[in-house]
Parts: C-alpha cells; sequence; structure tokens
C-alpha cells in the first residue's frame, strides 16, 4: 500500500480510530491492532510475502531467547551465524540470485567456457532489505549482550512489521522503538498535530517535487544520447531533487505517521543537499541506514582507530557493501566505490567530523566560502547519482562523457521544457524552505510557534494546494526496490 494513494488515505484514519478509540485501554489490543494493521498494510501489495515477515519475526525471536540463556562462546557464535545465514540468505535469494548467477556465467564465458544458465523471475519483496537490517540488528544487539531479548511476541512482531516505516524505513534500533511497544501510549493532540504536519510536508516532497522532477529525470536519462551535456547536467539535478524528495518524502510521511499512535521514530534525512564536506553529507544523508553500517561493519572492522591502510580498507568496503545494499547491478557498486574515493581525502586529514552544526547556524545566509563548500559537495553527489540513476555503467559513463563535451556550453533543450521551469520554480521555493527550517527535526516543525496564525494557515493551504495542483498520485516510491 502506497502513502500517496486513496487506498491508505482510508486505511489511516481506520486504523487510527480503531486504535484510540477500541483499544485505548488494553495495551495488548494496541500491539495486536499494530501488527494486523502492520500486515494487511504489507499484503497490500502481495500477500505471499507476509509468510516471509512472519518466519524471519519467529526465527530472530526464538534466537534471541537462546541468546540470553546461552553463555557458551561457541553456541552463542552458532546462533549468531544462525540468525545472519537466514535473514541474509532470503535477501541474497530474492535481490542477488539472478547478478551473481548472470556474472558467474560472464566471468566462465571470457575464458571460453560455455555455461548455460537459467535466470529466475524473481519478485523482489518490498522492504526485504529495511526489515531485514532491522531484525539483524536485534540479534546482534543481544549477542553483544547490549540488549536483552523481549518476551513479549506481540510486542516484537509489532516491532519488526510497523507498517509506517516497514517497505523504506528509517530503519529503527531496538533499543529504540521495541520498548515503546511495552508502555501504555496516551493520545496526545500536539504529538499528532506534529505528525499531520510532518505528514503534509512529505507528501509535498514525494508528489510535488520528487515526482514532478522524475518526469523530467525520466526523459533526459532514457534518451541521453539526444541531448547536449547542458541539458545532461540538468536531468542530474532533477534526478538529485527526485531521489532526495521521494525517499525523505516517505520518511517524514513514516515518522509523522507514527506520531499519530504516539510513538517516536528516529530522524533520517538532515538537510543533506546543505552539506559542506561528503562526510557531512552522509550523516544527514539516510542517517539509519549509515549508522547502522557504522556500528554493525565499520567499528566491527575497526574504524578509524587503526593505521592508515586500514581506514583506506574500511571506507571502501562499507561504501561498496551499502552500494550492493541499494540494488544488484554493478551501477551502486560504482556509485558506492565512488563515494569511498570522495570521503578518503576527508578522513585522512582528520576532518571527517569539521562540520557537524548546521551550515550558517543562527544565520540567514551562509558565507562565501560556505556556499563554495555546499556547491562542490552537491557537485560531487550529483556525478555520483549519475551511476545510481543509469541503467548499465556504458549508460553512465556515456552519459558524463557528453557531458564533459562541448555542448556542456549549449542551452539545455528537452521536449516539456518550458512545463520544467514550473518544477524548477517549486524547487527554489522548496530548497528556500528547507534551508529556513534546516536546524529543525524537518522543514516546516516550528511553523506551529508563530504568533500569526493567519499566516500559519495560509502557509498550509498554500501547501495542500500546491499538492492538489502538481501533485500526481500512485507513483511508486524509488527506495521501494531497495
Amino acid at each position: 500500500m502506497l502513502f500517496n494513494t486513496i487506498d491508505f488515505a482510508l486505511f489511516l484514519p481506520i486504523v487510527f480510530f480503531l486504535y484510540w478509540f477500541l483499544t485505548d485501554k488494553n495495551l495488548k489490543l494496541q500491539n495486536l491492532l499494530i501488527v494486523i494493521s502492520s500486515y494487511i498494510f504489507y499484503g497490500w501489495w502481495d500477500w505471499r510475502f507476509l509468510l516471509l515477515i512472519l518466519f524471519s519475526t519467529l526465527i530472530d525471536y526464538i534466537i534471541g531467547l537462546q541468546l540470553a540463556k546461552q553463555e557458551d562462546k561457541q553456541h552463542r557464535k552458532i546462533l549468531l551465524w544462525a540468525s545472519l545465514v537466514v535473514n541474509l540468505g532470503f535477501l541474497g535469494f530474492f535481490k542477488y540470485y539472478n547478478f551473481f548467477l548472470d556474472n558467474f556465467t560472464t566471468a566462465f564465458s571470457f575464458f571460453g567456457a560455455d555455461i548455460k544458465s537459467n535466470s529466475l523471475s524473481i519478485i523482489l519483496p518490498i522492504g526485504i532489505s529495511f526489515y531485514t537490517f532491522q531484525t539483524l540488528s536485534y540479534t546482534i544487539d543481544i549477542y553483544k549482550k547490549n540488549l536483552q531479548p523481549t518476551k513479549d511476541f506481540l510486542a516484537f512482531a509489532a516491532f519488526v512489521s510497523f507498517f509506517p516505516q516497514l517497505v523504506a524505513g528509517p530503519i529503527e534500533r531496538a533499543s529504540n522503538l521495541l520498548p515503546q511497544f511495552y508502555k501504555k501510549r496516551k493520545f496526545n493532540y500536539h504529538l499528532a498535530v506534529d505528525g499531520m504536519q510532518q505528514i503534509v510536508w512529505g507528501l509535498f516532497k514525494k508528489m510535488v517535487i520528487a515526482d514532478n522532477c522524475a518526469e523530467y529525470a525520466d526523459v533526459i536519462f532514457d534518451n541521453s544520447a539526444d541531448y547536449s551535456g547542458s541539458t545532461l547536467v540538468l536531468g542530474a539535478v532533477f534526478f538529485a531533487f527526485q531521489i532526495y524528495g521521494d525517499f525523505s518524502g516517505y520518511s517524514d510521511i513514516a515518522i509523522g505517521t507514527s506520531r499519530l499512535f504516539g510513538f517516536n521514530l528516529k530522524q533520517n534525512f538532515a538537510f543533506p543537499y546543505f552539506s559542506r564536506d561528503i562526510a557531512e553529507f552522509w550523516r544527514r544523508w539516510h542517517i539509519s541506514l549509515s549508522t547502522w553500517f557504522r556500528d554493525y561493519l565499520y567499528i566491527p572492522l575497526g574504524g578509524s582507530r587503526v593505521g592508515a591502510w586500514k581506514k583506506v580498507r574500511n571506507i571502501f568496503i562499507i561504501f561498496i557493501v551499502s552500494g550492493f545494499w541499494h540494488g544488484a547491478n554493478w551501477t551502486f557498486i560504482v556509485w558506492g566505490t565512488l563515494n569511498a574515493v570522495y570521503f578518503l581525502p576527508v578522513l585522512l586529514s582528520n576532518n571527517n567530523r569539521k562540520n557537524l552544526d548546521s551550515v550558517a547556524k543562527g544565520k540567514y545566509f551562509p558565507t562565501i566560502k560556505e556556499l563554495s563548500s555546499m556547491f562542490i559537495t552537491f557537485a560531487l553527489t550529483l556525478l555520483g547519482w549519475i551511476f545510481f540513476r543509469a541503467e548499465s555503467l556504458q549508460h553512465a559513463f556515456q552519459y558524463i562523457s557528453e557531458i564533459m563535451s562541448y555542448s556542456l556550453f549549449d542551452m539545455p533543450y528537452f521536449m516539456g521544457i518550458r512545463k520544467a521551469g514550473m518544477v524548477s520554480i517549486l524547487i527554489v521555493f522548496f530548497l528556500l524552505i528547507e534551508w529556513l527550517g534546516r536546524e529543525q527535526q524537518y522543514a516546516i516543525e516550528k511553523m506551529n510557534l508563530p504568533k500569526n496564525k493567519i499566516f500559519k494557515w495560509v502557509f498550509y493551504y498554500s501547501i495542500v494546494m500546491l499538492i492538489f495542483l502538481y501533485g500526481t498520485t500512485s507513483n511508486d516510491f524509488i527506495y521501494f526496490q531497495f
């Protein structure tokens, strides 16, 4: 079920009513309703994969309990590996089987061996990368004795399948979300209003910014051989705002929806396009995934508290794995490798934690130095997005080579460029709101505070009107494919 559909617009108030008016006094019933609602939400897409979520839930619930009882190190490792094999096995089969098979066949064909192989028509379960990492973090934390396992299966099932963030995150840790299922929730009007506000902003980012940018990004990328370098740059910019509006918009809707039910999810995006270096960008982009790789891969490898060569190794490992997590295509692996190359100079010069505060904190305007740093970081990110969006490595290199040609200085042109001018104005409006709200959890968080109620309601109605006027409906979220 998509957030930007009539189905969800009917589903959400029904669940909200049942949750607060029929199960309000019973915590078990609240958790049961969340599980049932979450399974309906997921099964709306394909009910067959509900068995996959249920199986993963049972496996990690049982292994978590056994880890708490077992003191023998060898037995504990066996239990941990059982969880890793089951969860990563499912992920590997559904997401990477055909990728490895095709590359295995190609490799042997290169040496003259004729190997016949048949790819499988595998449907990738939506959100499998997200809930797999969520359940894995639970088991790993128990193994490390950083977390006590729950004996409440209903609460654990609700944690794994919680519908607002089930299919595209944020990837929540059990230490933050699971305890919230143990506590009685009481309706909080101000929290609910804040949630609705963030939902509206998320819908604006998805339906107005991302979906409109997608229309022109698709036209340009799908016909890149026909366009000038300047037009291809414009296509990359459209894609940059498509993926940011799409994914951060989903996170905003998920976090806002959670607040309607009395839950607090962690921030997943913190205005990444205002970053002054690539390290800051990765602290602000897809925070739940970045911190997952930091805590469960980078730090166990030694992190940055090792020699220079091991630092380099560790950085390449986490970025390449991150790229591979996004998809079974060499374009994602090159995208990850490219970001590792970006990151190394910042890390090796010990400047990776230089920009921890928001840019131009407490000010309306950045300095020339800050502005140039943001521009360079965005330009590097834009180059990476070309690999992320391209159909193949050949397509990506052709796209970049045309940008580097003299046609870069031509006036950009493609069918529909006049209509795209309005989208450009909307992007500028969007960036202005994001800039003014960059020190908040989300851009319009403090919109409830102004004493001028007329201004506040004019702004809200303007956002809603823009959604109705320029919003498109029922377009899938980009990260559903990951």
